[in-house]
């Protein structure tokens, strides 16, 4: 069984270059379904999650090619909108394959999503959205079979920002009949991108990035190339290891704009950080100031996918730190395994609080999610002596190589295989 090894306690100093985001990558490879033709999307990350993604386009008849970093997908062969259930359970984000099939073939049946157990995150909001664009719904033995003899343009409230609901609703209603409009849609960088991508094959959308999202309805869109941005997360990663561990680091090929508030409370926390047009280098001394608190929300706010990462280095922070979880009730699944480190971290609800110590001692502990065990290298780094983290899988869905990118800013850490 493979782990990750790592030999704590080393600055990190250099420069990494960020791998393309993940959560732009997979709505995007499902939009390719509403092209009845081929699809190159460039600067893709090699993770597990898109894999499965590839795997699912490929079992429904599309055909598929990595080539470099870029990704070939080819539509004109789709040939069932039954989406294979063991594929659908190992992500989440499969479901938006839902508003795709639904706007090529008016049909698809998909099993309830799988992914990280971060908490119940229940797809009621996709469901409501489809019944008031047209779409009747059928839910049996964990399956929902949806159709519609054609999407309708309607108008979506949101009783709170939801990403994977606007995606959803995007890409239903990019080749409906009529406007629909998407009120409390969700703001994430990633959301833009998909309309971007839409937009470059013919779609017509507007306010992308803003709480109010129009889709004028086309009858079809044309082959396009499109080039993800880094992932915001993985650099976000990256600031904060640093931040724990000391020294100087810069990441290339991302600024800082999508990562504004993690960049403000690095600062709070001691750190300086400089942005680039495409780049942001951190210089840390490895002494790490408590905030008073940190409360997750929907973008522009503080992204609930950086809270483990920054529960860590709160771990070696001088004073108490606190943590408000308002996106995930289960993020806190992960506190557990980070508290073997030493710190003291106690649970109310869903708020975390964090007592400091000078030293974070080494230990052996197990991911069980794909940020949580993020948060566990990251801890791993800081402290002192030889750290194991079980269960790399689920860092795998998220991150190309993290022991690779780590070490390459000096890290002592790799990939190992029990005897």
């Amino acid at each position: 069984m493979t782990y990750i090894e790592i030999m704590g306690g080393k600055k990190l100093n250099g420069e990494v270059n960020i791998q393309g985001s993940k959560n732009t990558v997979l709505p995007i490879l499902a939009a390719t379904l509403l092209i009845n033709g081929i699809t190159k999307l460039n600067h893709c990350p090699k993770i597990l999650d898109v894999e499965h993604m590839i795997k699912i386009l490929i079992e429904i008849g599309c055909s598929v090619t990595w080539e470099d970093s870029s990704i070939i997908v080819d539509t004109r062969g789709l040939n069932t909108e039954v989406v294979p259930t063991e594929l659908v359970k190992k992500m989440r984000s499969s479901i938006i394959l839902l508003g795709a099939l639904l706007g090529r073939s008016h049909h698809a049946v998909v099993s309830y999503p799988g992914g990280c157990t971060i908490g119940a995150r229940p797809i009621n909001f996709h469901l409501d959205a489809f019944q008031k664009m047209n779409v009747a719904l059928e839910e049996e033995d964990g399956l929902v079979k949806c159709v519609t003899s054609g999407i309708k343009g309607a108008d979506i409230y949101f009783p709170s920002p939801s990403v994977g609901a606007t995606e959803n609703v995007i890409l239903a209603g990019t080749l409906g009949f009529g406007k629909t409009r998407i009120f409390n849609a969700a703001r994430e960088p990633e959301i833009l991108e998909l309309c971007k991508f839409l937009n470059s094959a013919g779609a017509k959308i507007y306010g992308a990035g803003t709480s109010r999202i129009e889709i004028e309805g086309v009858a079809s869109l044309h082959q396009t190339e499109y080039s993800a941005p880094s992932d915001r997360i993985v650099a976000g990663t990256y600031l904060a290891a640093a931040a724990g561990t000391g020294g100087e680091v810069t990441l290339k090929g991302i600024g800082c704009g999508s990562l504004s508030t993690v960049i403000q409370t690095l600062r709070k926390m001691g750190s300086h950080i400089k942005c680039g047009q495409d780049s942001i280098t951190i210089r840390s001394g490895g002494n790490v100031t408590a905030i008073p608190e940190i409360k997750t929300a929907p973008y522009p706010g503080f992204p609930t996918d950086m809270q483990s990462q920054i529960m860590s280095v709160l771990m070696k922070a001088s004073g108490s730190s606190k943590i408000v979880e308002e996106i995930f009730e289960g993020r806190y699944q992960n506190v557990p395994e980070q508290a073997r480190f030493g710190a003291q971290i106690c649970l109310h609800d869903r708020e975390a609080y964090i007592t400091g110590v000078p030293v974070l001692k080494a230990s052996e502990v197990s991911a069980g999610e794909l940020r949580g065990g993020a948060a566990l290298v990251i801890a791993g780094l800081m402290a002192e002596g030889k750290t194991i983290v079980k269960n790399p899988y689920h860092i795998q869905r998220g991150y190309e190589d993290i022991c690779r990118d780590l070490r390459t800013l000096g890290a002592q850490i790799d990939y190992k295989e029990e005897n």
